[in-house]
């Protein structure tokens, strides 16, 4: 696999509580430069950064970030906002107390409240993969599969661990075929994310991919 059908994959992220205007920028440029699949980026900066790119590179963001307890109707104001503003795609983080205690048709009607506020953008499901049993990442492919979500997505990267390879493994074993896989957190170059993608992951949430790239122009 080469490097720039690696880098169609990714979502080159920029999460940082401290990120400013500078940084989201030099993100959006290294996206269209590199071909990324999108940036990823805070939902304050997704106006000024749909201004900037235009049409030359989609605009993701994160809703309920990162850790999922926000009401549905707060996640639901959160998403058609970051719509509004010219986002692409959404980053969803579940509710995953909701998960501890069963509330599986709870999950579901939320993720699915959120996909209507996506207004036809894409939504991917974030289930915080390092803070659940097997059982549990196998119920939510089950309850993701069921829902009108596009992705299942591993992790937000501000948590206690980020993507493995035997989650994406399980995942692919028990997603419905319709339904697409991210795997982020923790993806540590290109030859990590030539792995995740074999394993079958369509996504990628990182930022190391287009470092790993610029820094074998410069050597």
């Amino acid at each position: 696999m080469t490097a720039q059908e690696i880098l169609s994959k990714c979502d080159h992220t920029l999460l940082s509580q401290t990120a400013a205007w500078d940084q989201i920028k030099a993100v959006c440029d290294d996206g269209i430069r590199y071909g990324t699949a999108s940036v990823c980026i805070p939902p304050s900066f997704v106006k000024q950064a749909k201004e900037y790119v235009g049409d030359r590179l989609p605009i993701c963001t994160v809703i309920g970030f990162p850790n999922g307890y926000n009401t549905t109707a707060v996640k639901c104001f959160e998403t058609a906002d970051a719509v509004k503003n010219g986002a692409d795609e959404i980053d969803m983080v579940i509710n995953i107390g909701w998960l501890k205690e069963k509330k599986y048709d709870e999950i579901l009607a939320e993720i699915n409240e959120i996909k209507r506020a996506c207004a036809g953008k894409l939504l991917k499901v974030i289930i915080e993969t390092c803070l659940l049993t097997d059982e549990e990442k196998i119920k939510m492919c089950e309850i993701v599969s069921r829902s009108d979500a596009d992705y299942i997505k591993t992790s937000t990267g501000f948590s206690t661990g980020g993507a493995t390879f035997a989650d994406i493994e399980l995942f692919a074993s028990h997603v419905e075929p319709h339904l697409k896989i991210k795997a982020a957190g923790g993806i540590s170059g290109l030859e990590d994310a030539e792995k995740f993608i074999s394993l079958g992951a369509s996504r990628l949430g990182t930022s190391r991919v287009v470092k790993a790239v610029k820094a074998a122009e410069n050597n």
